[in-house]
């Protein structure tokens, strides 16, 4: 029967394989039908369009597909930016260099500062690096206190620094890399100004080691939008 003797895969258990040697954290939020986009925009819709059940009659005794139908903005989850979501003739997704966001060097950085200065990236290597900025703050995603409007952010010092030091990409574990309590939004006109991606929303940053590590975050190819969610995650040899 089709339905016997299923491979680890199918059913969700893990196999190590290729990655023998090396650790994975994943850095992405759960997008969950009705809830996790961004606060004040339409929240993700999964509706099923074929059904297990409904394909039955589709196919051959022993077979069944589900396709399902995702309505949502790209605001939803852990997600990217690319410039032509702050700037009208910036790049879409579909232009993305791959190289600025996939098996990228990891600088960490730390920080309980709600404004974030430019003293804290101080002697950190940034060029060419995917700079991950561990703040805690995803520790209340999903409840009031995520959309408070006091998550930490950049100030417009360190956006300014932070494009002239050119990245490959710029990532936080907040709701916004800018504040959200006025009009202005120096990080994102800075950064991707720079033509450097942004990844918002990122979670268990605590679990990345301080060094060796290695980021990755892609967005489905999608033309004409700036802003899509990614599977973020961090790789690294376990025996540096």
């Amino acid at each position: 029967m089709a339905n016997q003797s299923l491979p680890p895969r199918v059913t969700g258990r893990h196999h190590n394989g290729a990655s023998r040697g090396t650790s994975i954290v994943d850095l992405s939020h759960e997008i969950v039908s009705g809830s996790t986009g961004y606060p004040g925009l339409p929240q993700p819709e999964l509706t099923p369009y074929i059904t297990h059940e409904e394909s039955r009659e589709l196919y051959d005794p022993g077979y069944t597909f589900s396709t399902g139908k995702l309505c949502m903005v790209g605001q939803s989850g852990t997600y990217m930016d690319v410039p032509f979501h702050a700037f009208a003739d910036g790049f879409d997704l579909t232009r993305l260099d791959l190289r600025q966001v996939v098996n990228v060097p990891v600088t960490l950085i730390e920080t309980d500062k709600q404004e974030i200065p430019p003293e804290v990236f101080a002697k950190a290597d940034l060029t060419g690096h995917a700079v991950l900025i561990r703040t805690g703050w995803s520790r209340f995603w999903e409840t009031e206190a995520y959309a408070n409007g006091q998550h930490p952010h950049l100030s417009a010092d360190a956006a300014k620094l932070l494009a002239e030091a050119d990245p490959s990409v710029v990532g936080i574990d907040s709701l916004n890399m800018d504040g959200t309590h006025t009009g202005s939004r120096p990080a994102h006109h800075e950064l991707l100004g720079a033509g450097i991606p942004l990844v918002e929303h990122l979670t268990n940053l605590d679990q990345v080691p301080d060094k060796g590590a290695r980021f990755t975050a892609v967005p489905v190819k999608v033309s004409g939008l700036g802003t899509f969610p990614v599977r973020a995650f961090a790789s690294w040899t376990r025996w540096m």
